[in-house]
């Protein structure tokens, strides 16, 4: 392995990292606040440590970019970004601990949502800015970024983005992956633009709806309101927040298909149809839940129903009222919920919606060839047929999620939770969705957990959001030798 050149690369994306923080720099001047001399001095450390490292290892030998490499790179970049990250809140004093700063920066990058912070309400502007552009940057991936202005990387940038982005089959929309990154973030800002004018409209803040933009597009959670999109009590932005949330769940490919007006890809997405469908049953059933044992009207136990549903399956995060208030049946459905995710090639956490589809046709061909065992029977999705090594890779990521949630719950109970509070802070870091349930519910946040259980949900994070494989295979002493 090139270990030099993994250090050039991340060194570069360090550089073209801390130009982001230019931003909140320039919030802080406009709103007068402290943070400025943070932002300030943060964005120097970072641009100069980034070209530091670039220079020292310029003279690694230039290769194409093999997989260890390419998940070396990916992992590094991500737990190096959060920790310059989490240097805005510790200088600034909003946060005392590194532990509960480095917390809040890789739940921002991973779009997690979970927070350590009692008052967001009572932070600077510049601070709440941060903390959602965080998620905006995470929200498509550093590295994807970093593709979309480097054309230099050639045949090693698709090694790159299948690190970042490993879905099952990643969409070259155009020849080559460069093409497809930049086309990737156009769509990212053009739904950007639509949602931040669509805030408006419905009665934000400028301020706010930039902010609230920035993590619903990413399916961050993120606010600046204490009870997050609840604070503003009007239907109306719900559902707006509702539809924002939706597109943030959708393959970004579907995006790019209708805007080359090529329809029939749509009807054939079998993804598509089950994400749109799961979401209506689970809102239906839950609004029944909310009428009859909860005592709401119709249009409430609808409207708050739909908007916590689509909050936990695109693990975005957002609330707009207590679910611990609601009828068990309701919790158990939300935190069933936390394992959907949205489609692949989304902003979304979870599982995703074509694992889940890919799984229950396997079943089905297994309980088929047991009643016609000569039957041969391909698994197909949207007409083409499934590869054994695709299934493969399916099992083994649900076998990993079970084990990772295993093993993390058990190391959160180890430090005093209660088992709900436990296994739904691990199943909500995991997944990147950001409440949880018990003490770390919708109206609580993280900052009461041990050191060593905010450790333990920070590689959660990370894990679930770079989906396993990608930071697990670290760990394998196989993955270090020639």
């Amino acid at each position: 392995m090139n270990l030099l050149f993994v250090l050039h690369l991340v060194s570069l994306n360090l550089i073209l990292f801390s130009f982001f923080l230019i931003l909140p720099l320039i919030v802080s001047i406009l709103f007068q606040e402290k943070p400025f001399y943070t932002f300030l001095k943060v964005w120097i450390l970072t641009l100069w440590i980034g070209i530091l490292g670039y220079f020292l290892t310029k003279k690694a030998k230039k290769e194409d970019i093999g997989r260890r490499e390419a998940f070396l790179v990916v992992t590094l970049t991500w737990i190096v970004v959060a920790f310059f990250g989490s240097l805005t809140y510790l200088w600034s004093g909003v946060l005392k601990s590194f532990t509960d700063a480095y917390f809040e920066a890789m739940s921002g990058f991973t779009t997690t949502g979970s927070s350590v912070f009692t008052q967001v309400e009572n932070l600077p502007s510049s601070i709440l800015f941060w903390r959602a552009l965080t998620q905006w940057i995470g929200g498509l991936g550093i590295v994807v970024f970093v593709l979309a202005i480097l054309p230099w990387l050639g045949s090693g940038g698709m090694q790159l983005f299948k690190a970042e982005v490993p879905e099952i089959t990643p969409d070259k929309l155009k020849p080559r992956i460069i093409d497809t990154a930049k086309l990737l973030w156009k769509i990212y800002i053009g739904i950007t633009i639509f949602l931040v004018l669509a805030y408006l409209i419905s009665g934000m803040s400028l301020f706010d709806a930039i902010c609230h933009t920035f993590t619903t597009i990413s399916t961050g959670g993120f606010s600046t309101k204490n009870e997050s999109i609840g604070h503003f009590k009007k239907p109306w932005l719900e559902y707006v927040v509702c539809l924002g949330m939706l597109m943030g769940g959708t393959n970004f490919t579907i995006y790019y298909y209708i805007i080359k007006k090529d329809f029939s890809k749509l009807k054939k997405n079998t993804e598509l149809r089950v994400y749109l469908l799961l979401i209506i049953s689970f809102i239906i059933l839950n609004t029944l839940f909310l009428k009859f044992f909860h005592a709401l009207n119709w249009e409430k136990a609808f409207r708050v129903s739909g908007f916590q549903i689509i909050s936990i399956i695109t693990t975005t995060g957002y609330g707009t009222e207590d679910y611990l208030q609601w009828p068990y049946v309701s919790q158990v459905l939300l935190l069933f919920s936390m394992f959907f995710g949205g489609m692949i090639g989304s902003t979304a956490g979870g599982i995703k919606m074509v694992r889940i589809i890919l799984v229950f046709k396997y079943l089905y061909k297994e309980l088929y060839q047991l009643l016609h065992p000569k039957a041969v029977i391909s698994i197909k999705l949207n007409g083409n047929v499934v590869s054994e090594s695709i299934l493969g890779s399916i099992w083994g990521f649900i076998f990993l999620l079970n084990l990772v949630a295993f093993i993390a719950t058990l190391i959160l109970a180890s430090t005093g939770l209660d088992p709900l509070t436990a296994f739904s802070t691990v199943a909500t870091t995991l997944n990147n969705v950001g409440p949880a349930f018990g003490e770390a519910g919708p109206t609580g946040n993280f900052s009461f957990i041990h050191p060593l259980g905010k450790w333990t949900l920070i590689l959660c994070m990370l894990i679930g959001r770079l989906e396993y494989y990608t930071v697990i295979l670290l760990f394998f002493p196989a993955f270090w030798k020639k």
